[in-house]
């Protein structure tokens, strides 16, 4: 802006100079003026190059730091593709653990009730043990009381073996099966 106020100046002073003939003292200081002008747009000029250059610096910064971003950005899509593989994976294998997981759950379940009727069974087998064996001791000890018979209760099972004192002091040996 302030080029052209001086080239309009510049521009008055030829027309001023064309007038009143007072041309060479007019024509030195307008060549002065034209000088300092000449020197200000080479100024400007250089000032506008600099900017340029940095203009053009700062573009190619840009782009590159743009180039970069989108590499970044490729590899972004590239991990999360790869995790998302991963997710999926791991997604279909906790889906087989879960179905895993309900299947031994059943059969853990399965198993406790078999377990629980086999002590029940027990308890009833038990049961019945118990009841069995006091009569048969019960009935052993009656028979020693009644016919003094020694009973060997250290032999088979369902099995009494037993001994008595026969008229000449030896032993006779009785096997009773249950």
């Amino acid at each position: 802006m302030a080029a052209f106020r001086d080239m309009e100046e510049l521009c008055q002073g030829l027309l001023s100079l064309l007038s009143a003939n007072h041309a060479a003292a007019q024509q030195r200081r307008l060549l002065g003026r034209y000088g300092q002008m000449m020197e200000r747009l080479l100024e400007a000029q250089d000032g506008a190059e600099q900017q340029l250059r940095e203009i053009l610096n700062t573009e190619k910064d840009v782009a590159q730091s743009l180039l970069d971003a989108k590499e970044q950005a490729c590899q972004g899509v590239a991990e999360l593709q790869q995790i998302e593989a991963k997710l999926q994976k791991a997604s279909e294998e906790d889906t087989h653990l879960k179905a895993n997981l309900i299947q031994l759950t059943r059969e853990l379940e399965d198993l406790k009730e078999i377990e629980a009727d086999l002590e029940k069974r027990e308890k009833e087998v038990d049961e019945d043990t118990t009841v069995t064996i006091p009569a048969a001791m019960y009935v052993a000890q009656l028979y020693h009381r009644i016919s003094k018979i020694e009973w060997d209760y250290e032999c088979e099972p369902g099995m009494i073996k037993g001994s008595i004192l026969c008229g000449e002091k030896e032993p006779c040996v009785l096997v009773v099966g249950m």
